[in-house]
């Protein structure tokens, strides 16, 4: 029996466990109930016990997945905070990482996250955490705020520092979406900056990722993107009519078919039908896609949404002849050790 990997999910500390700054200046907390996330005037509910580690140990056990790929928190990219509070949220957001990898090495590998808008905290930290806690899997959220207060792409040329260092170190990338609500100037409503807005992200970073040649000038790094990067599949072909079209404004650019099947380029599974998996597959091939559960949230393949559970999509695509029985293995394990460990 094929020994799963889940390549993307998500835990959050008990209540105790985050320090009393987090909730005094209002960046991050968990309501002493367990029930909610807090932000400031934000919060939300806390769907699925396994968002705790004693939880999450035992819905993996429930879901037979031998090891998961814990990603850092969303709310703790620290977009647009100063430079002296990045430095505590993310040093503990990391440490916190840091020790649940090192006691649970057989279940669970862990991510650590940096705040690009300073980079020389950015690079001390990401040394920090390779050498005192060797960890291996660098997460950034698809945009940062700079100190102009300017949104970037965390694929612009400006970070080449940031994967200069990751490319000497080997890592393993992470790129995830946050904050559409604050590039986005419209009401939440029907959940659009989740349902749309995050993956358009997604899709601006792959862009610039690829046109950038970010793949090409670090051969070390291998980066996957969260969601399937899935409105990236469907506009590759509308990139390169503007590259074509209009050259005069891609100077230096790549071309974005150069980025197709790159061994150092993967995405997730989190696309939540078949079709789209396919589009991924004919796009991409079946070596760079990857098993990715984003448990626990609503939005991941959990059974608290009826008929879901851990897995469905790929079973899914099995069932319909989209993938062999030995891609569906291979996604769920092989790529996913070669996406963290580069072998």
């Amino acid at each position: 029996m094929t020994k799963k990997i889940n390549s993307h999910g998500h835990l959050l500390p008990y209540a105790h466990q985050i320090p009393r700054f987090m909730k005094e200046k209002e960046f991050f907390w968990v309501s002493d109930d367990g029930q909610y996330m807090c932000q400031a005037n934000w919060k939300r509910p806390i769907t699925d016990d396994s968002f705790f580690l004693n939880e999450k140990l035992a819905w993996m056990d429930k879901h037979q997945i031998d090891h998961e790929v814990i990603l850092t928190l969303s709310q703790l990219y620290c977009n647009g905070y100063s430079e002296e509070d990045c430095h505590d949220i993310i040093r503990f957001q990391n440490d916190f990482n840091a020790q649940v990898q090192a006691e649970n090495k057989e279940r669970l590998t862990t991510g650590f996250v940096v705040q690009p808008a300073y980079i020389d905290q950015a690079l001390a930290e990401i040394e920090r955490c390779v050498k005192e806690h060797d960890l291996k899997l660098l997460c950034l959220s698809t945009h940062y705020l700079n100190q102009d207060q300017e949104w970037v792409s965390v694929a612009d040329s400006s970070l080449a520092p940031i994967y200069e260092l990751a490319n000497e170190l080997k890592l393993a990338i992470e790129i995830h979406p946050y904050d559409a609500d604050k590039l986005v100037n419209m009401k939440n409503t029907f959940w659009r900056h989740h349902l749309v807005w995050m993956m358009a992200q997604t899709a601006d970073t792959y862009m610039m990722y690829a046109l950038n040649g970010i793949a090409q000038q670090y051969p070390q790094i291998r980066t996957c993107f969260a969601h399937g990067a899935m409105l990236a599949q469907a506009n590759h072909a509308r990139v390169i009519q503007g590259l074509e079209g209009r050259p005069d404004l891609f100077t230096g650019a790549y071309h974005p078919n150069d980025i197709l099947a790159h061994e150092n380029v993967y995405f997730d599974t989190l696309v939540h039908d078949p079709y789209t998996l396919q589009l991924m597959l004919n796009r991409h091939g079946s070596n760079q896609i990857l098993c990715g559960i984003d448990d626990p949230y609503p939005l991941g393949e959990m059974e608290t949404v009826e008929g879901w559970y851990p897995g469905r999509l790929l079973d899914d695509a099995l069932e319909k002849q989209v993938i062999t029985q030995q891609q569906h293995s291979e996604i769920w394990h092989d790529n996913v050790l070669r996406w963290i460990n580069g072998d």
